[in-house]
């Protein structure tokens, strides 16, 4: 499946946030990439600024941008609120909520994980990580994937209790996809409004 693969600390970078998870370099480079990127004031266009979160986005949840659309296309046709719409698809894909589970440390590990069949939905491997999944569906390791030293190392300390919408059950390495969360449960820094606005100019 296509993915991004480049230079993940430069697109932090951009953004001024740690978007792939734990970073190291850009801990100590916080500001723009670039011969420019710490003396940079340029002012956005307001189009620019939209631009930019929907590029945030995308890199967060790892979506390439046909997929992306497709999703948005999706989400404007439920009822609800477009914007809160799209970001519950986002969170509802198995790649990341194998990811809120604990089960990786990242989406692209979480990703991975999936791709390489270590995942189970309902009992059933499942190597797809654009997968939808539904209310009530439990998602787990698969048995002979469960003594991964990658998951144990992941697991360790992970609270399972910040994520209202998931029961995690620590026995079965196995996590119950509850509801899909409420836009104020959602930690990523995204305004969805204005992916919103981009799309409907």
């Amino acid at each position: 499946m296509a993915r991004y693969t480049g230079p993940k600390t430069r697109i932090a970078r951009k953004f001024g946030e740690a978007i792939f998870g734990a970073d190291k370099s850009f801990e100590k480079r916080k500001y723009a990439p670039g011969q420019h990127g710490n003396n940079r004031r340029r002012k956005t266009s307001e189009y620019g600024v939209m631009l930019a979160e929907k590029q945030k986005a995308k890199y967060t949840y790892g979506v390439l941008e046909n997929q992306f659309r497709n999703m948005f296309d999706k989400a404007s046709r439920e009822s609800g609120i477009t914007g809160v719409n799209l970001l519950q698809a986002l969170e509802s894909r198995l790649d990341n909520v194998v990811f809120r589970l604990g089960l990786a440390t990242t989406r692209a590990a979480a990703r991975q994980l999936v791709s390489h069949r270590h995942i189970t939905v309902d009992g059933k491997v499942l190597n797809i990580p654009s997968y939808q999944v539904k209310p009530g569906q439990i998602v787990g390791v698969r048995e002979r994937s469960k003594s991964l030293e990658v998951i144990a190392d992941s697991l360790a300390g992970f609270n399972h209790a910040k994520y209202a919408w998931i029961e995690w059950d620590e026995a079965a390495k196995a996590g119950k996809f509850l509801h899909k969360p409420e836009r104020e449960d959602i930690p990523e820094n995204i305004k969805e409004q204005l992916i919103v606005e981009l799309y409907s100019k």
